[in-house]
């Protein structure tokens, strides 16, 4: 499939690039679509091993395209909650993708593009990244993001940064824990790199179980967590994957997945 907002480099590990950097990758519903479509299809290959979601020009992304946005604003209720869901299909399909989905973001982060970032399992950030939840700003809020945000951030951090709409920087979202770490700006593509090739080092099938069951775990009782825990051990432990790997390490040797 041809995107006109993004650029796909395919392969084990796939590359995503917001590419609107004449708007600083802002998101409409092209865009929306057109995540939710690449990310749909991304979960249907088996041999995908991780995805690297990053954004062209100065910026990852400067949230939503306002443009878009105004013209949204003036939907009948129903079409403007169907517009709205463009926003929460795009992230669930990010947060459901079976594979680790790493976002290396530099420059301007705004709003949705916020969203992204927590939607993903492993967000990196250049040191320089400057963040802002603006919604309020412009007298809306951050409203479908917040599923995925609060969770990262825990209320008390909400109820500043989303009721201030004031920019913060690396250091902070890596302290409320909307990213795991930050790096020089000339080091982001190298460190998500080598993030993947840390995924690569793991059994594919163990990697997709493991995204599949931490979501749902917290939820469960006690005896809930452990039969399932007991119950995808097993099932990892004694398949062609999971042999192939204890017999590697007393082997001493590389497992098959490596190679």
């Amino acid at each position: 499939m041809d995107y006109e907002h993004l650029k796909l480099h395919a392969g084990p590990v796939t590359k995503v690039t917001l590419s609107r950097p004449e708007v600083r990758n802002a998101m409409s519903d092209v865009t929306l679509k057109e995540l939710t479509a690449c990310f749909r299809a991304l979960a249907k290959d088996d041999a995908l091993r991780a995805v690297v979601v990053t954004g062209g020009g100065k910026d990852f992304c400067a949230g939503a395209d306002i443009n878009w946005m105004k013209a949204s604003g003036k939907l009948p209720p129903e079409e403007g909650k169907r517009d709205a869901r463009l926003l929460a299909e795009m992230l669930k399909a990010v947060d459901e993708c079976p594979v680790p989905v790493i976002v290396a973001a530099h420059g301007n982060v705004f709003g949705g593009g916020l969203g992204l970032v927590a939607a993903c399992d492993i967000p990196l950030l250049a040191d320089d990244a400057k963040m802002s939840f603006s919604e309020c700003r412009l007298g809306i809020m951050p409203a479908v993001i917040s599923s995925w945000v609060l969770p990262k951030i825990g209320l008390a951090n909400a109820r500043r940064y989303y009721l201030t709409g004031e920019i913060f920087g690396a250091k902070e979202a890596v302290a409320m824990g909307l990213a795991h770490e930050s790096v020089k700006p000339e080091e982001l593509s190298a460190r998500a790199d080598a993030v993947a090739a840390n995924v690569l080092k793991c059994g594919p099938n163990a990697v997709r179980a493991a995204k599949a069951l931490i979501p749902g775990l917290p939820s469960k009782t006690l005896d809930e967590q452990v039969e399932l825990t007991v119950d995808t051990l097993v099932r990892l432990r004694s398949s062609p994957e999971g042999q192939e790997g204890l017999a590697a390490f007393l082997e001493k040797r590389a497992p098959e997945w490596t190679r």
